[in-house]
């Protein structure tokens, strides 16, 4: 290391240390944020790194992050995406292409996925002209059934593409099950949900494809990024080509001739021995992340384990107390899994003698954070009113979410005094009210 890098990075552990803040928390005062990223001295230190060695496009932390993502989820390859939304399109995008021949997905075939959720899981399948398929959840668990999912298989099915919600995953070896039966191809999205386990198996392993993201909301935090993990090599290759353009050539940026043929193929109606560089196998994107952000995901992937751990005390901190608390409906864990938690949902019942809107406003006059479950149901949504659809069942309870649902925080930078602070509100706010 240089003399000039040396003083760089010290100046920056000392920067750090400036910017640390050493108030005291204060109920009341002090923002309860539900969500965030915790950056410690090592994170600024491999963003200053990254930026001081001018890696602004993907490079050596790149390559670095997915191999080691990818072991950590039990995949063979990871992909990283500049989100986690843009890993989402590229999941669903991977199974229209020409290369799965008759089992490539095409216009107007059908998708399920849950009407109670975030855009991202759902866009993709509109944006490839497929119709999404809904089905409604559980409240508690706010994930749908084996037996829901079992119901919305139609002739026309194709495909389902589900998220694990709030991190509490799904039914996920029964709707595994239930694909490989009906030789439909499974979509993970597992952006709130890393770490998490069913039947004592990973999120993210039981599909063909999962997605993660790292936004700051997120188990692990790039700024904005993303990644596409999947153990089928073909599908991990059709990932790539989506991502980087659609080129058919697997070099990486700056390489040449890697694969020793860069002048020897012969594909569509080009001329023999055409730049491999430059043929173009699919109709892509440029989706790619930088190795600056895959510097802060190294180092953010180190405290993973850390993250998780901090997660299931504060939810379990939570839980424990509004236990037993009177109209409200508290979460579960889907029976048989294990979840690494993304935040802590609450529905006031309608029964209740107050509101959710009333609780709700209560404590953001308190400095408590909240979020809504989302969307809600996506299906009253004006974008998606007179969007291709269908529905199967009734979608009661995500009305119901719709309504009456929110979530608190339960991320690794809320301190128990902080958790503390949440349920001593709620339960005051219900004994007001009770």
């Amino acid at each position: 290391m240089s003399d000039h890098k040396a003083l760089v990075l010290d100046a920056t552990r000392k920067y750090h240390e400036d910017q640390r803040d050493k108030e005291p928390f204060v109920p009341g005062v002090t923002e309860i944020w539900p969500s965030g990223a915790v950056l410690e001295e090592e994170d600024r230190l491999a963003l200053v790194e990254a930026a001081l060695e001018m890696r602004i496009a993907a490079g050596p932390s790149s390559r670095k992050f997915e191999s080691r993502f990818a072991r950590r989820l039990k995949r063979r390859k990871a992909h990283l995406t500049n989100s986690g939304s843009s890993a989402n399109l590229l999941a669903m995008t991977a199974f229209t292409s020409h290369l799965l021949q008759e089992r490539r997905l095409k216009p107007g075939d059908e998708v399920i996925t849950v009407a109670a959720g975030f855009p991202t899981t759902v866009n993709p399948i509109l944006q490839n002209g497929l119709v999404p398929v809904f089905v409604d959840v559980e409240l508690g668990t706010y994930n749908t059934t084996a037996d829901r999912v079992a119901q919305a298989i139609g002739p026309k099915t194709r495909a389902i593409m589900i998220a694990h919600a709030l991190g509490n995953p799904f039914e996920a070896a029964e709707i595994a099950q239930l694909a490989e039966e009906h030789d439909l191809f499974l979509i993970e999205d597992n952006c709130d949900a890393v770490g998490s386990t069913y039947d004592g198996q990973l999120t993210g392993t039981f599909g063909d494809i999962t997605t993660v993201s790292f936004y700051p909301a997120h188990h692990l935090a790039m700024g904005e990024g993303g990644c596409v993990l999947t153990s089928n090599l073909a599908l991990a290759r059709i990932v790539e080509s989506l991502r980087d353009w659609g080129r058919d050539c697997w070099c990486e940026p700056g390489e040449s001739n890697k694969c020793l043929k860069r002048f020897d193929y012969q594909m569509g109606t080009l001329p023999a021995g055409y730049d491999h560089k430059y043929i173009f196998s699919h109709v892509g994107y440029n989706l790619k992340a930088t190795d600056i952000q895959a510097a802060l995901g190294l180092t953010q992937l180190d405290k993973l384990d850390r993250f998780i751990d901090a997660r299931k005390r504060n939810w379990r901190r939570l839980r424990d107390g509004l236990d037993g608390l009177p109209h409200l409906i508290l979460p579960e864990p889907t029976r048989r899994s294990d979840p690494s938690w993304f935040g802590f949902a609450l529905t006031v019942d309608p029964e209740a003698p107050f509101r959710r809107a009333e609780l709700v406003d209560f404590l953001e006059g308190r400095k408590i954070g909240t979020r809504r479950l989302f969307a809600g149901n996506l299906t009253r949504h004006p974008a998606y009113i007179d969007q291709p659809h269908r529905v199967v069942g009734d979608l009661r309870n995500s009305d119901v979410i719709t309504e009456q649902t929110f979530w608190v925080g339960i991320y690794p930078g809320l301190t128990d005094e902080m958790t503390d602070y949440i349920v001593s509100s709620v339960k005051e706010f219900v004994a007001a009210r009770g």
